[in-house]
Parts: C-alpha cells; sequence; structure tokens
C-alpha cells in the first residue's frame, strides 16, 4: 500500500492531510473524530488580539456601567479582570493533551510587541508549531506594499527568535509579487508557508442597506491560484509548502502534491462532509497512488512544477492567449439560450 507521510515545518507528519483553523476546532470531540477519521494534524482557530480587545472594552463598560449613579452601589461589585487570551489559551492546551496528533497554534495579532508577547503564551501550552496568519487589509493609500511587507517580515524575525517550535506564516495572494513576498519569509527564517489563507468579506444587503456578513465556504475550483503559486515556489525555498484554501476533495489535494505541496489544508471540506471525511480523501489518496505505481509522496511531488515541466508557459501569463484562441469551447460546455 501507497505511502503518504510527509513533513510539515520539520514535524512528521502520517499523511498530508491538516484539519485548518476554524470555529469547529472548538469542540473536543470533533477534534477526536477528525484524528480517528486519519487527519495527520490540526491547526487550532487562531487567537485574534482585535477580537481580545473588543471584549475588554466591551467589558469593561459593562462593569462600570453603574459605577457613578450611586455612592452606595459603587463598591457592590469587587473589580474583575477580563480573562483575556487565558481562556483561548486553555482549551488550546486540552486540545494538545487530549490528541496524540501534531496540534499547530494560530495566531493574528496586530502590533508587533503582541505579536511576540501572545507568541510566547501559545508556544507554552505544549503545541508542536505555530502558524503566523498575516493579513492585512490597506484601508488608507499611506500605507504602501513595502511598509506592510517590512512589518510583517519584522514580526516573523521577532517571534522566530522569541519561541524555540516552528513557526510558519500564513498569507493572503494579495501581495504584488507573492513570490517574491514568500522568498523573504523563507530568508527570515519561516519554515513553512501557507498558500494562501481566506477571510470572510463583506457584503451589502440591499433590503436593509446594510452590510451582511455571509457565511460563504469555498467554491469548487477556488484552489487554482493556490496551485499556480505552489507550482512556481516548489524547490525554490527552504520552508515547507503548505496548499490551503479550496481543497475539497481527493483529487484536489493530489493535484497540490504534484505541484509540489508537502500537505494541504482543508476546512470547508469538512464543513460540508464532516470530518469523518477525512478518512474517504486519504483512502482515495492511497488507491490512486497504488493504480499510478506510486510508493510514496516523492514520487510524485512536483512532478508538474514549473521546476519539472519541459513547458514552463503554462504557469505563466503568455498560456492565458491559449486559452482565449480556444474560447469557443465555453460554448460547448455552456451553450448560448
Amino acid at each position: 500500500m501507497a505511502e503518504l507521510s510527509t513533513t510539515y515545518m520539520g514535524i512528521k507528519l502520517k499523511n498530508p492531510i491538516i484539519l485548518g483553523a476554524s470555529n469547529m476546532v472548538s469542540d473536543i470531540n470533533q477534534l477526536k473524530k477528525a484524528e480517528q477519521a486519519g487527519v495527520a494534524a490540526i491547526v487550532y482557530k487562531s487567537l485574534f488580539e482585535e477580537q481580545i480587545q473588543l471584549e475588554s472594552l466591551q467589558f469593561e463598560e459593562e462593569l462600570h456601567e453603574y459605577d457613578f449613579r450611586s455612592a452606595e452601589m459603587e463598591k457592590i461589585f469587587p473589580e474583575i479582570e477580563h480573562a483575556g487570551p487565558k481562556e483561548h489559551l486553555l482549551a488550546l492546551k486540552n486540545a494538545k493533551n487530549e490528541l496524540t496528533i501534531p496540534v499547530i497554534a494560530s495566531l493574528n495579532a496586530i502590533y508587533s510587541p503582541t505579536w511576540v508577547e501572545y507568541a510566547k503564551m501559545l508556544a507554552e501550552t505544549g503545541v508542536d508549531g505555530l502558524e503566523l496568519n498575516f493579513y492585512r487589509v490597506p484601508i488608507s493609500a499611506d500605507a504602501d506594499a513595502k511598509m506592510i511587507e517590512e512589518h510583517q517580515i519584522k514580526v516573523l524575525k521577532e517571534v522566530k527568535a522569541a519561541v524555540k517550535i516552528p513557526v510558519s506564516v500564513k498569507i493572503s495572494s494579495f501581495y504584488t509579487n507573492p513570490l517574491a513576498f514568500i522568498s523573504k519569509l523563507n530568508q527570515a527564517g519561516a519554515d513553512g508557508v501557507i498558500l494562501f489563507n481566506r477571510f470572510f468579506q463583506p457584503d451589502i444587503n440591499i433590503d436593509s442597506e446594510e452590510f451582511d456578513f455571509p457565511w460563504d465556504l469555498t467554491r469548487k475550483g477556488d484552489y487554482q491560484v493556490t496551485l499556480r503559486y505552489v507550482g512556481l515556489i516548489y524547490n525554490k525555498i527552504k520552508a515547507s509548502v503548505i496548499a490551503n484554501r479550496g481543497i475539497k476533495t481527493s483529487a484536489d489535494a493530489i493535484k497540490m502534491i504534484l505541484a509540489g505541496a508537502n500537505a494541504v489544508q482543508m476546512v470547508s471540506a469538512f464543513y460540508e462532509n464532516g470530518v469523518s471525511y477525512a478518512s474517504t480523501v486519504i483512502d482515495e489518496m492511497q488507491k490512486w497512488m497504488d493504480k499510478k505505481n506510486y510508493n510514496s509522496l516523492d514520487d510524485f511531488r512536483g512532478k508538474l512544477s514549473k521546476e519539472k515541466l519541459n513547458d514552463e508557459f503554462v504557469y505563466k501569463r503568455a498560456q492565458y492567449i491559449d486559452i482565449l484562441k480556444n474560447s469557443d469551447q465555453i460554448l460547448k460546455k455552456y451553450p448560448l439560450r
């Protein structure tokens, strides 16, 4: 039978299927079910500094709402400290203690000092690794690309210096040149890069004329941007390359390995099918490998990367011209009505 083992940030995994960061990991029973189904590692949901700040502010406002309405009432309730990240850290530590597979923490902070502070706290829970979730939406033209990237590289270096566990970085695809930034992350000491993160985007409800935040899962084919950059970066960096976003089937996972990924993170597929679906993905991957006479992932990893293809233009924009030349093919698939 085909061997699916791989490594992620130097961590040995029994297969390339990782349960990505999501709210489903809050349920320890779901985590145990995922482990039983064969998931090789779990990324615990992100510790968001913004959420902690908001909850702390709301708590403080509620706590002191009646402070000055009556002198007699002012000391009825004792001062209570907001829990901050303690609840998250406790749940993370519990997950690590309950599971035998690697557990990776995820962090999304704002300021350099708090990135380091929270990274240390997460590392102290005993997790096997740490994932820094870099995602910034520029809302002002004053923040240029260089400033944003330099800040993120600085954060990575400071976190790496502060913790002893391996550190990976999850980035968006919205960089002017993702390949250049990935190379900078690699040079700065990243043990892995995850391509790419996906945050919920705002929408507008035209009936209420208010903002709406739909809980949309990834759709079939959403992995294609990831596939392109996995194939382009293969064997160009020392850091592990993890494919994320829109990977919903065993075929999608196999495509990412063919492009050069070390492993894949899946979330939407587990929301849709349950975490037990991991066993189906793993079984189908093994059957495909047996059919192709591949004994290990290394036998076909990167086989269709830019480095190993004779026709490197498949990863370049020039291929778009060939697609346009054959654009009549779309009419065969979707006839005009």
